[in-house]
């Protein structure tokens, strides 16, 4: 399993050395961009994790039903 410390070193230098096309570089850019938020610590506050599904939902495949239906709704009362 790859840890953050792998891919922050090792896979984004990578596809940046070696771009992506079409929408797979737009793709690696939001991806690269959750990465950042993670390596600030961001993943563990509810804004932090907020801004990580909307980064999710504009790439490519979007959110997974799946997903979708485990999240509990957002609003005044909700825990997320």
């Amino acid at each position: 399993m790859l840890k953050l410390k792998d891919i922050t070193n090792i896979i984004i230098p990578h596809f940046m050395q070696y771009p992506l096309l079409t929408q797979k570089r737009a793709d690696f850019e939001l991806f690269k961009a959750v990465i950042e938020l993670m390596n600030k610590g961001e993943h563990l506050t509810k804004d932090g994790f907020r801004k990580i599904l909307a980064i999710r939902a504009s790439m490519n495949n979007g959110l997974s039903q799946e997903l979708i239906e485990s999240l509990p709704r957002s609003g005044p009362t909700s825990p997320i």
